[in-house]
């Protein structure tokens, strides 16, 4: 489906340089906007080329509403974003990519387009023209519901209240900044009879809750579902993407929300097949234990999964149980405000579907019933539609996986215990047979009738909504004893990872996706990687927490929730100390004034997320002033000095985690993806705060020395890495053998780190413990400040992790091992 081009000028076109890796080595994530553009990440690239990195990764590269700090409103596929510096810009930027041996991998968006009617061409057309239009097959949109018109909810308030700021101007309507085409022939109509005469009904903006009637990304009204289902879709909006692919500008692709799509298979296999099987990642996430579809022809996952391994790994799992105890005890939380996990993750997917996703879940109570209605069978006739209204909703609200796939072998299982559960919830056991109806037509039981194909991928569509909005959006702002299990794909009812299950973790990604991605930070992250390694040491002394906060309680401010206090006390142990007055420092970019600013930000996001005592779209100014009151006096302020303190008084600790964090990623199996900035310390909240401009810094500290060195001895060895490398755990022995978390890569290469180092040191430290190295000579690769250290054989812990809690070696010969510990 690649658009068919002359071979010459393809050829002519093909980016020169040298050549770069199929499957990337590691990625470098830059975060693309106007105040980025292609230009300067053009000016990056010497400096990532020495990092060791073989793919720069780019977010959406495609036209996106001007202004777009993020560029997944795409508005033209056609088009190369010219706030960035256009198609000549992005080529610009490949071509010195290639001369300094990288490439290119891009971020694509096929769920969605921006609902911008002014900058989408194609959405534009579908207003004037309407069903007809040749564009209205591109959009999700039930226009039988709408009476034949699409609600665009963007009025201040009710049309009666709004009429009077709704101007014709020619042919265009105009409502303050939105500008709608109008119907041919209707411009001379009085206002009332103009609106009734279009395609589309502008409407109070709260009304999406319930009227709307096209498909949209989560709860967004702001993004339009688009069918890449349809071929022709498809090759309309991909054919830019291909051309640069096929003109080697990019050499691969991550494609954006794939739950999303009708039909994730299908489109998978139409992208694979078009783009010649380049290089392809997913941004599915997984639950714990839930496989990826193993027919997806992908590379894999962008990565959260493993980003869930690697943040388990650094977390004590008693001490997580014990600090779980402490914050009931200081917050009081209900069980399903924020108490308990599962209960707190149901009662917000309860509110989810029956607020937000309101509108959705009548959608798909209107075509379950009309697919009943038109059954063969009787028994499926007689079902009111609250009945089955409330069975989607019971079902919904069960699904433990963002999106069941039937190639799955947990998807079938999965349905059958949400619907025995789901059972429950009606008192009239007659009326709970539409529970066994709805999962009947989920697992097509009884074949595939017209229409049922169709509902099957509404349901899983609406099911990765809610599943998104109740965990990510809702819950991680409930639930909250340990921010740093709080993340994309995390499970903060069960945040510890223990050795063994890390190493089989790491078995299965090798033995089964070997060239995924994997990720420690990312645009999406609620906090960076760094600021998560800091947050999990508290599991290691939750006691000393639990008493700095009484401190802190009793002579800081007064706390308008105490939820929101925890969360934001936390929030600023792990950000740790503002840095220089000018904004520079270690990552985290701030003087003390845009410090509070920042946590204020992140902290005002916290409590509308949670939605308990303000939201997005029902503010209390007076909690959300107090809150904000709160933040700058109390954990911005001198009360948080005990807070500091405590950090402080735990640095190698954190150190410990980060560094371990970081080398673990960038060893462990799949490709890497270094989010920009965080090869050196990045300490960072949530979005916008984790989406500024990028900075090159030197790499000269110990995390940047760190990150270097290991990326350019994965470029350099490739083998040991790649998909044909194999993955070994090694067991330390002795009384701090637990502390001790090491893996042999390909018998070459072997990563060591120290894990929970606080409960190390309180033990008495390593003491006897050894760790066995494979037969041969191992040289440290990381950079010690000192003479070159070798070890063979049995090594003692104390020598190994001496100077650093992480230690990397590569094998420099082969042999018997003679004698232990280090040489050299």
């Amino acid at each position: 489906m690649t658009p068919e081009r002359p071979e010459a000028a393809i050829a002519d076109s093909v980016v020169p340089g040298p050549v770069v890796p199929v499957v990337p080595t590691a990625t470098y994530r830059l975060q693309l906007q106007p105040e980025f553009p292609f230009r300067r990440a053009e000016a990056a690239v010497p400096h990532l080329a020495s990092l060791g990195v073989s793919h720069l990764h780019l977010s959406p590269v495609l036209e996106a509403v001007p202004g777009s700090k993020h560029g997944y409103d795409v508005v033209d596929h056609a088009r190369v974003r010219g706030e960035l510096g256009g198609e000549e810009g992005l080529r610009s930027l490949a071509r010195t990519a290639r001369e300094h041996g990288l490439g290119i991998v891009v971020d694509i968006v096929p769920n969605h387009m921006a609902m911008s009617p002014r900058h989408n061409h194609a959405l534009w057309e579908v207003l004037r023209e309407g069903p007809e239009s040749p564009y209205a097959r591109w959009f999700d949109i039930d226009w039988d519901a709408g009476g034949g018109r699409l609600l665009l909810p963007v009025l201040g308030d009710r049309l009666g209240a709004e009429i009077g700021q709704l101007k014709v101007d020619g042919d265009i309507l105009r409502y303050y900044d939105h500008v709608f085409p109008l119907r041919a022939g209707t411009a001379g109509l009085p206002m009332p009879e103009l609106l009734d005469a279009q395609w589309y009904r502008p409407a109070w903006w709260r009304l999406a809750r319930t009227e709307l009637n096209y498909r949209r990304f989560f709860s967004i009204s702001e993004l339009i579902g688009v069918r890449v289902e349809d071929p022709e879709v498809f090759a309309a909006t991909h054919a830019k993407i291909l051309e640069l692919v096929a003109d080697g500008v990019i050499e691969g692709l991550r494609v954006d929300h794939p739950d999303g799509l009708a039909d994730p298979d299908a489109y998978l296999r139409r992208l694979h097949e078009a783009t010649g099987g380049r290089w392809t990642v997913v941004e599915k996430i997984l639950a714990d234990g839930e496989p990826l579809p193993p027919a997806w022809p992908v590379a894999g996952t962008t990565g959260y999964d493993a980003l869930r391994h690697v943040d388990g790994l650094f977390t004590d799992e008693a001490g997580a149980s014990r600090l779980l105890g402490r914050y009931r005890r200081f917050a009081g939380p209900e069980a399903d405000r924020g108490g308990h996990w599962d209960s707190t993750v149901r009662r917000a997917a309860y509110k989810v579907i029956t607020h937000e996703l309101a509108a959705e879940a009548e959608r798909l109570t209107r075509e379950v019933s009309a697919l009943c209605a038109a059954s063969p069978d009787p028994a499926a006739r007689d079902h009111a539609p609250w009945a089955l209204g409330a069975a989607l909703r019971e079902l919904l609200v069960r699904m433990e996986v963002y999106r069941p796939y039937p190639s799955t072998d947990a998807a079938g299982a999965l349905t059958e215990r949400a619907a025995a559960e789901a059972r429950s919830a009606f008192r009239v056991p007659e009326e709970a047979r539409a529970v066994d109806l709805v999962r009947d037509l989920l697992l097509a039981r009884d074949g595939d009738r017209p229409g049922e194909a169709a509902f099957r991928a509404r349901f899983a569509q609406t099911s990765s909504a809610l599943r998104a909005k109740s965990v990510e959006d809702t819950a991680f702002y409930r639930y909250v004893p340990l921010l740093s299990a709080n993340e994309v794909g995390g499970a903060p009812g069960g945040p510890a990872v223990s050795p063994d299950d890390f190493h089989a973790f790491c078995a299965r990604v090798q033995r089964d996706w070997p060239a995924g991605g994997t990720v420690l930070s990312t645009h999406d992250t609620k906090r960076s990687a760094d600021v998560r390694a800091a947050v999990s040491v508290l599991t290691q002394c939750p006691e000393a927490w639990s008493e700095v906060l009484e401190e802190v309680t009793r002579e800081g401010p007064g706390t308008p929730d105490p939820q929101m206090a925890w969360a934001a006390w936390q929030t600023v142990f792990g950000l740790g100390p503002a840095t220089g007055e000018d904004g520079s420092g270690d990552g985290s970019g701030d003087g003390p004034g845009n410090y509070t600013e920042r946590v204020r930000d992140a902290l005002l996001k916290h409590v509308r997320e949670a939605g308990t005592r303000t939201s997005w779209t029902e503010r209390d100014p007076a909690y959300e002033d107090a809150v904000a009151a709160f933040v700058t006096d109390g954990p911005c302020g001198p009360p948080g000095r005990p807070v500091a303190a405590l950090r402080a008084s735990l640095a190698p600790h954190v150190r410990a985690n980060v560094l371990g964090a970081a080398l673990v990623h960038l060893t462990m199996p799949g490709v890497p993806d270094v989010y920009q900035g965080t090869e050196d310390e990045y300490r960072a909240l949530v979005d916008p705060d984790n989406r500024a401009a990028f900075t090159p810094r030197g790499l000269s500290a110990e995390k940047p020395a760190l990150t270097a060195a290991v990326l350019r001895l994965r470029a350099r060895r490739p083998d040991v890495f790649g998909g044909s490398a194999t993955y070994v755990p090694l067991r330390a022995e002795g009384p701090a053998a637990e502390h001790c978390v090491a893996f042999a890569r390909s018998g070459e290469v072997i990563t060591a780190v120290t894990r929970l180092s606080l409960g190390l040191a309180e033990a008495g430290g390593w003491r006897d413990t050894v760790l066995a190295l494979p037969a041969g000579r191992w040289a440290d690769v990381l950079p010690s400040g000192s003479a070159e250290r070798e070890f063979t054989g049995r090594v003692r812990a104390l020598d190994l992790f001496g100077r650093s809690p992480v230690v990397l070696l590569e094998r420099v010969s082969a042999g018997t091992p003679e004698g232990s510990g280090e040489s050299g």
